[in-house]
């Protein structure tokens, strides 16, 4: 080994010993070398399955322990070319060395190997260039949406990229797809380099013989490998176009075109690995699935080199200089030096792995070489440090890897699944959304009612039908057994029969929780704003204003355009009686009978035109006393609601069916027609008899319960749709003091908040931090005052919007906010 560097030895053959890709890796690269176990080889003598000792041995009883020896001193001997001293050889070790699968098997291995290492460069580089290309990288942050369905080594590449980056201030200012992607892209090829690792590894110490590559894990690499190595690409020529200094773009994009394989030249190769494949020429097959993953990795070398050279521009053309003044360009650095230096904060992550590019290409020195030569010179460098033959690869794998795995405690926490959290703007305007709802409620004569967010389980069981299981037990804490409540109705109903109510209109706005698979605007925490009637009313007038209720807050929300999908429970229960007896009596479902069930539930239109067509002469409803009930019902409040002028809202549909156990009457749901698909935005119907399960009166109720989650979802979405930003604080006033006297701001501002106004303070010797604060903050007027407004007794007062300001005396200084706010 040149410069007396250690090696490692591998042992074959040996009890207990396996065989993995990295030492495979070692000895094909000449870092270790292959030691046989002597006692393997006595027992290879006198066994009779050779396969139980060496891989390369299987399919003869008849192979000598010369055979091993020699292939162990070929690899040792470090040549290009595995080179045997003569040795004549039986038919049989012959036909074993020629069906071995054992090179199929060692090229699979240095796959695996390069692949492995591959994936954990290519995330450190693809950091780097979203620095370099100033890349927005807010979609790492919702790779994992809570709702159950991510892909697990996507949300891993995500987290390890806000690892690189954190602390970073050059990402996060352009929108970039090739940075976006990076989750999914890197995402697909680890999770197939893990597969592949685990299999290979299944492989090599297998006793069974590998005939062909039909189940070869390698099989899976090729195109998740391209797909990474086209993305590589991209962003590489993102870099390249970040370069500030045109001369050193235009020389680096020089080498780049000549030295860094092509789109074209990736689609090459995968149509040639492919045709092996289907040929069946496996060992072809792997051996150029290598080179493909060889060419993947120069393009990854090639990101790394412009994302280095796009950051450190500036220090490279320092380098640069230095070259041409010692060949009498010593203007060129006077200029420079009165250049002032812009500081540059990289990631934490991505900082240490330039760092080590520095290294590297300062410990291999410029040798005074100027100008392109420097250039080329450290494109050689850069691409030898990622090369994993390199001697000095393992030093930055590690290093990435320690990044990563050494802020696994100090990651930033994520949130369970299926919940959020909610920024000052989204509180912004669900605050807005609740102060509506709230005073919709009370404008109809609700009061408020609050109760516990878990409930005994015996009061939510049996309640729910077949979402019960969606029910969030609780740990036993003491002999009872309690679960998060399910939804806002029954423990209203559980409340009103515990106290021996008979009638009551309450509202209440709380979290409810769902044990359930998140999806798109589904979660597991989430509000519900209910509004219900629980007594004895005048015939449907409960049920007409709680559809009106609900007309009012979706009107009043501004969320656009809805219908509110309206049946009832009786109708439903009417249809299957009448075509249960028909399918009883007939013995089995007839086509006419399919048929005319299909016909009905696509029933659906004006609520008084459907409901005048069930209650002609001839239907099949007007024989059955439920169905004549429901008819009746919807009558009376199909009018109710057109005198109110809401029935436009409502459309009467026959298909609806509430899943909920408790429903008796009336049900509905309210869905949007705009673009946001959220599905249901609102529930609700009529529930005589649920109340009564938890005491000796059946007290008759009906209610709405809004799903304000995707309300607001629908709200967030518009406001984005129009360019409209929300102001996330209601100060009105912002107290500037121009020093350090805080006792200044205390007296002011004290003064301010005394008088019921809305204030901040800021304490800054720097203006502009002041002007900036109000202008981010959108706060209207700014008091300002410094030491000459000190020693004049006056303040500032500017009008940020106009961009104007007067001085007024300090002691006016409140009356004057309050007249001008009042304006």
């Amino acid at each position: 080994m040149a410069g007396g560097e250690e090696i490692s030895v591998i042992t074959l053959g040996g009890k207990g010993l396996s065989l993995s890709s990295s030492s495979i890796y070692a000895v094909a690269t000449g870092v270790a070398q292959v030691r046989l176990d002597s006692s393997a080889l006595e027992r290879l003598a006198s066994s009779s399955n050779p396969a139980r000792h060496f891989k390369l041995l299987s399919g003869s009883p008849n192979v000598r322990t010369v055979l091993p020896v020699r292939i162990s001193e070929a690899l040792n001997s470090n040549s290009q070319t595995l080179e045997f001293e003569p040795l004549d050889v039986t038919q049989e070790e012959l036909f074993v060395l020629e069906k071995s699968s054992a090179a199929l098997l060692a090229l699979s291995a240095i796959v695996d190997h390069e692949s492995t290492a591959l994936s954990a460069i290519a995330d450190a580089v693809a950091a780097i260039s979203c620095e370099a290309s100033r890349a927005d990288v807010a979609a790492f942050s919702s790779v994992d949406s809570g709702d159950g369905f991510s892909v697990k080594e996507e949300v891993g590449v995500a987290s390890d990229m806000k690892v690189l980056l954190n602390g970073s201030k050059l990402v996060g200012k352009v929108e970039s797809e090739s940075a976006s992607k990076i989750p999914k892209v890197h995402g697909s090829f680890r999770e197939i380099v893990k597969l592949v690792h685990s299999k290979t590894r299944a492989e090599l110490n297998s006793r069974a013989k590998l005939a062909n590559a039909e189940g070869l894990a390698v099989r899976a690499v090729l195109f998740p490998l391209y797909d990474l190595g086209v993305c590589s690409l991209t962003r590489a020529k993102l870099n390249l176009d970040s370069i500030s200094t045109d001369d050193l773009r235009s020389s680096l994009a020089g080498l780049f075109e000549g030295k860094c394989p092509s789109c074209e030249s990736l689609r090459n190769g995968v149509k040639l690995v492919s045709k092996l494949g289907l040929e069946e020429e496996y060992e072809k097959f792997v051996y150029e699935l290598n080179v493909l993953l060889g060419m993947v990795w120069k393009i990854v070398a090639w990101e790394a080199m412009t994302g280095f050279i796009a950051l450190e521009g500036v220090e490279w053309s320092e380098k640069s200089e230095k070259g041409v003044e010692a060949n009498g360009g010593g203007n060129v650095k006077v200029e420079r030096k009165s250049e002032k230096k812009k500081k540059v904060v990289l990631g934490k992550g991505t900082s240490v792995i330039v760092q080590l590019i520095k290294d590297r290409l300062q410990s291999k020195g410029g040798g005074g070489i100027e100008g392109s030569g420097l250039l080329e010179k450290w494109v050689e460098d850069i691409s030898l440090f990622l090369d994993p033959k390199d001697r000095e690869f393992d030093v930055l794998l590690q290093k990435v890897k320690d990044i990563v795995e050494s802020n696994e405690s100090r990651r930033l926490p994520k949130l369970p699944k299926g919940t959020r959290d909610f920024a000052k703007e989204q509180m912004t305007i669900r605050k807005r959304a609740f102060s509506i709802i709230e005073e919709v409620f009370e404008r109809h004569g609700a009061t408020a009612l609050d109760t516990p967010a878990f409930e005994l389980r015996e009061t939510l069981m049996g309640k729910y039908g077949e979402d019960s299981k969606l029910i969030y037990d609780l740990a036993d804490q003491g002999g009872e057994l309690c679960s998060l409540r399910y939804d806002l109705t029954v423990p209203f109903a559980r409340f009103v029969a515990m106290n021996g109510l008979t009638s009551f209109k309450r509202y209440q706005i709380a979290k409810v929780y769902r044990r359930d698979n998140p999806s798109k605007g589904r979660y597991r925490e989430f509000y519900q704003c209910d509004f219900d009637i629980a007594g004895q009313y005048e015939k449907m007038g409960p049920d007409f204003e709680i559809v009106k209720i609900l007309t009012e807050l979706l009107n009043e929300l501004k969320i656009g355009d809805y219908e509110i999908k309206l049946n009832h429970r009786k109708l439903l229960d009417g249809m299957l009686d009448i075509y249960k007896k028909e399918m009883v009596e007939e013995k089995g479902l007839t086509i006419e009978t399919a048929d005319n069930i299909g016909t009905f539930v696509k029933e659906r239109g004006s609520p008084l035109q459907l409901l005048s067509k069930l209650k002609q002469e001839g239907s099949k409803f007007l024989g059955h006393d439920g169905s004549i009930d429901a008819l009746n019902d919807l009558d009376i409040l199909f009018k109710a609601l057109e005198k109110s002028k809401c029935i436009d809202k409502v459309v009467f549909d026959l298909s609806l069916a509430r899943g909920l156990d408790y429903y008796t009457g009336v049900i509905f749901e309210a869905a949007f027609k705009g673009g946001t698909q959220v599905g249901s935005i609102a529930a609700g119907g009529r529930y005589d008899n649920l109340i009564g399960m938890f005491g000796t009166k059946q007290v008759p109720a009906v209610g709405v319960s809004l799903g304000i989650e995707r309300v607001f979802a629908i709200m967030e979405q518009l406001q984005k749709d129009q360019n409209q930003t929300t102001r996330a604080t209601k100060t009105e006033v912002l107290v500037s003091i121009l020093g350090d006297d805080l006792t200044q701001a205390a007296e002011l501002v004290s003064e301010l908040w005394d008088a019921g106004l809305k204030a901040e303070y800021l304490v800054n010797k720097r203006v502009m931090k002041h002007i900036d604060r109000a202008k981010d903050s959108r706060i209207p007027w700014m008091v300002i005052v410094g030491e000459q407004e000190m020693n004049e007794g006056i303040v500032k007062l500017k009008d940020i919007e106009a961009a104007k300001e007067e001085k007024i005396p300090r002691s006016r200084v409140v009356e004057e906010l309050k007249r001008r706010l009042n304006q």
